[in-house]
């Protein structure tokens, strides 16, 4: 698992597809973005792409623009996937692999945060992912929802890109770029723990005050 998450697994000198960084990249964002596989690398794929650009091996005026758009792209994707299976979703029963719970949490945070949450969502691993999805299961209106992603692709697509690209001169950033990739993927990765660790303490308090009310009407 640490090496699908690993840019250089991809993109490095010695990377699966170091003589295809451009294609590499913009088909890892399309996939996390749009085909529901967060197990790749994020903002460290941009940032690392950036990096590269700095160096000459890529052109950042291609790779910005064009990260942004399949940026787009791929959650135009995942919001129509959302809109054909989301009435399945809601009837599903739970099973090992998927629990009911978590889709009516999605939708209760979408319709609470909105528009906002789609720009938000686009910086924590796995929420992007899945949220192009929900709001194709919430029907949020179309137009709305494409306003919004556009904004999103291209703060996250865009800019994580550049900032990488401008960074890369800085020799210290040059020498300790494994290190920074991992401190990048370590703190991206900070909002989806504390959601999940939220969303399961609510869970318990909820299981526990079912428990105590149970047992008060016996």
């Amino acid at each position: 698992m640490p090496n699908i998450l690993d840019p250089m697994y991809w993109i490095g000198p010695q990377g699966l597809f170091a003589s295809a960084v451009l294609p590499t990249i913009l088909a890892i964002v399309y996939v996390e973005t749009g085909l529901l596989f967060p197990l790749l690398p994020g903002e460290s794929l941009l940032f690392t792409g950036g990096l590269l650009a700095a160096h000459g091996t890529l052109d950042i005026w291609v790779l910005a623009p064009a990260v942004a758009l399949t940026a787009i792209l791929g959650d135009q994707t995942g919001y129509f996937i959302g809109r054909r299976i989301g009435p399945a979703l809601f009837k599903k029963e739970d099973s090992r692999f998927f629990k009911q719970h978590h889709v009516t949490e999605s939708h209760a945070f979408f319709e609470k945060y909105g528009p906002a949450a789609i720009i938000l969502a686009r910086f924590m691993p796995f929420v992007r992912t899945f949220t192009p999805v929900v709001a194709g299961v919430s029907y949020m209106r179309y137009p709305v929802y494409l306003a919004f992603d556009i904004v999103g692709g291209v703060l996250w697509g865009g800019g994580v890109t550049v900032a990488g690209y401008f960074l890369g001169n800085i020799p210290f950033i040059h020498q300790n770029l494994e290190k920074i990739v991992l401190a990048i993927l370590f703190v991206s990765m900070i909002p989806a723990f504390i959601a999940t660790g939220r969303a399961y303490l609510k869970r318990r308090r909820a299981a526990k005050d079912d428990k105590e009310q149970l047992t008060v009407a016996d």
